[in-house]
């Protein structure tokens, strides 16, 4: 439980280290980011099929592992259908601080969700090592993400250190969710493979629908693509080393 709650902590602060250097500049290039959001993706990318899926269907059969990816990826397109998808980079509409960055704050709290259950699934798992690894993969995707919502809410003209703030509590809710994952399935027998295929099929959705697409809207594909391919290669060493 110790370690859960660590993990979980520090996957959700990711979000606030994100966001942490909105207070000395308001801005990013888009090079950099495009390449911290592909390298990212490569990470979640590798935590799901070389360490989730492998570990659940270890635990079960191929069916209970289809429809765990299945049911993670249709919890995130059903999220995604009903909070509208805003681009927090790219965004031109004015909208009042009290609309749009309720919208916003609301849409990031509620995708961490996934987030956080797939870090407490992990930790309930019988391979000791998987807890970490997952939560430190949840923890690099949080970091681009809580500096998009900071930087977001300064251009609404909210102060630095309210937008620090309101951006490390997006990730919050990470903690929460993790708990939950973690107590429903130690309690709830024959739900740890079923949880852990349900969080890569959150994961892969939000590397295939998201990461990626925002990696190349810019016209940096490549450095982008060798970073994909570069996050892939140190998390499966990692998987190799410590799991």
């Amino acid at each position: 439980m110790e370690q859960l709650m660590m993990g979980s902590l520090l996957s959700a602060l990711a979000t606030g280290i994100g966001a942490l250097p909105i207070l000395f500049f308001r801005q990013v290039s888009h090079h950099w980011r495009d390449i911290l959001l592909a390298f990212t993706a490569g990470i979640m990318m590798a935590a799901s099929t070389f360490s989730l899926i492998p570990q659940a269907m270890k635990q079960d059969s191929l069916i209970i592992v289809c429809l765990g990816v299945m049911t993670g990826t249709v919890l995130l397109t059903l999220l995604e259908s009903v909070i509208p998808h805003i681009d927090l980079e790219h965004t031109r509409v004015n909208i009042s601080m009290d609309t749009q960055s309720i919208l916003i704050l609301s849409a990031i709290t509620l995708h961490n969700i996934p987030e956080g259950l797939s870090v407490g699934v992990s930790y309930s798992s019988e391979q000791g090592g998987l807890g970490g690894l997952i939560a430190f993969a949840i923890g690099l995707q949080n970091v681009p993400e809580g500096f998009l919502v900071a930087l977001f809410l300064i251009n609404q003209r909210v102060s630095r250190w309210k937008a620090f703030l309101l951006a490390t509590l997006t990730g919050s809710v990470e903690i929460v969710a993790a708990i939950v994952g973690f107590y429903l399935t130690s309690v709830v027998e024959g739900l740890v493979p079923y949880g852990l295929s349900f969080a890569a099929g959150a994961m892969l959705f939000i590397v295939y629908k998201e990461l990626i697409p925002e990696s190349h809207g810019d016209g940096h594909e490549r450095s982008a693509t060798f970073s994909f391919i570069i996050g892939l290669l140190v998390m499966i060493c990692l998987i190799t080393w410590f799991a």
